[in-house]
């Protein structure tokens, strides 16, 4: 059984997450999405001016200008404070609510689409999916969006083996473990899209802070913390591809899903 804090959060989420320092080198750590998911979201789920969507998960808001771009009323429900702060802090025409996806504090049919992006593998339950289908209106649909590191590159498979093996029981998409939830009454078949995009910069913010930003690593204890970084400072160092540059480029695969409710 998971032990769970804050009101059913995973305790890898609530105390990785917890405080202003780790939300910052979230937002510095991770990669933004391939730009066809603007299409994605028009295409797909219907999102344009008229319509309201709910970023549920919203973490730092990394997602939320690709949902406000589409001009989409924007709801961003989240359970971590400092991750709504600072989210409400880089966004304040986006309207926050603390919330999770068990009890989200919405009227019933109330909105057009509820996205989850890197967020849906933590509350992958059918309680969640019974509470997104309450505010969904007849005909919304549930978006779920995740980034995941190409590890058919070997350099990021020897990274994401130092990752991994810390990971305890954090839910995380790789294992797919999320599909479980699939199918659920009242939603229909799940709709699979595949996008690459690269996310380029300093290694120190595109790896270092990236595994530094992962909720388990962050609720690890100080010297486990050190371990890591030297393990992957280790890597980059004996890496051609990547040692001496100042700017690198990870590799990714971003996967979008979405089903649709269905009109009873």
């Amino acid at each position: 059984m998971m032990s769970k804090t804050i009101h059913g959060v995973h305790h890898a989420a609530a105390d990785g997450y917890a405080t202003a320092e780790t939300a910052d080198t979230y937002v510095r750590g991770r990669p933004d999405y391939p730009p066809e998911i603007g299409d994605w979201l028009r295409d797909q789920l219907g999102l344009r001016a008229g319509t309201t969507v709910v970023d549920l998960g919203a973490g730092t808001g990394k997602f939320t200008p690709r949902l406000i771009s589409t001009g989409a009323k924007v709801v961003a429900v989240e359970p971590v404070a400092a991750m709504l702060g600072k989210l409400s802090a880089a966004l304040p025409q986006v309207q926050t609510c603390a919330g999770t996806a068990e009890s989200i504090p919405l009227p019933d049919a109330s909105v057009d689409a509820v996205v989850c992006a890197q967020s849906f593998h933590w509350f992958s339950t059918h309680a969640a999916l019974a509470e997104i289908l309450r505010v969904l209106k007849p005909g919304g649909k549930l978006g779920m969006i995740w980034n995941l590191r190409d590890a058919r590159v070997p350099w990021v498979a020897r990274l994401d083996a130092i990752v991994n093996r810390v990971e305890g029981d954090t839910p995380r998409y790789y294992t797919g473990a999320w599909r479980c939830a699939f199918p659920f009454d009242g939603f229909g078949p799940l709709n699979e899209h595949q996008f690459n995009v690269g996310h380029t910069g300093s290694p120190e913010d595109v790896i270092l802070n990236r595994v530094r930003s992962m909720s388990f690593i962050a609720a690890l204890g100080a010297d486990e913390r050190d371990k890591i970084d030297s393990e992957v400072k280790a890597l980059i160092a004996g890496e051609p591809l990547l040692a001496g540059n100042d700017v690198v480029t990870v590799p990714y695969e971003t996967s979008a899903f979405y089903v649709k409710k269905l009109a009873r």
